[in-house]
């Protein structure tokens, strides 16, 4: 599994992306939708549309109550390094580099370490709204 992928499962969000979500869903919408069609005609948009909507998961309230129950004061709000370290991730710049390199930090970044953290925190958090996850416009700016 993706580093990111494993973020999206600590978050609860499966660990899918949207593009595996919604490519998935007509292998699992065809057999209902054949049940449907011989049962209600009528009955075909509904599960269609019902099968590729995409819950939001309120991502800021899962990382608050994980920063109540941890025993570091960490400020995930603004550090990556915090987030990683809050979701029992490993947090190293090794792994900070891999998950970079994972979501195309643009090279100019790569090479100063802060530059990269902010450009990762920012990628993160834009990540999780792209699959589902319910971020603050402000913290995606």
């Amino acid at each position: 599994m993706s580093i990111f992928g494993t973020i999206l499962s600590k978050l609860g969000m499966g660990g899918n992306s949207n593009d595996a979500v919604v490519a998935a869903a007509p292998v699992a919408v065809a057999p209902a939708v054949a049940v449907a069609v011989a049962v209600q005609p009528e009955a075909k948009p509904v599960v269609a549309a019902s099968a590729v909507a995409i819950s939001d998961v309120d991502v800021v309230a899962k990382l608050q109550a994980l920063t109540s129950s941890h025993s570091e004061t960490l400020n995930w709000k603004v550090s990556i390094v915090d987030l990683l370290k809050l979701l029992g991730l490993e947090s190293s710049l090794q792994a900070r580099k891999d998950l970079a390199v994972e979501l195309a930090c643009p090279a100019d970044k790569m090479g100063d370490s802060a530059q990269m953290n902010m450009w990762l925190h920012k990628a993160v958090l834009k990540k999780l709204a792209e699959n589902g996850g319910n971020i603050p416009a402000s913290m995606l700016d």
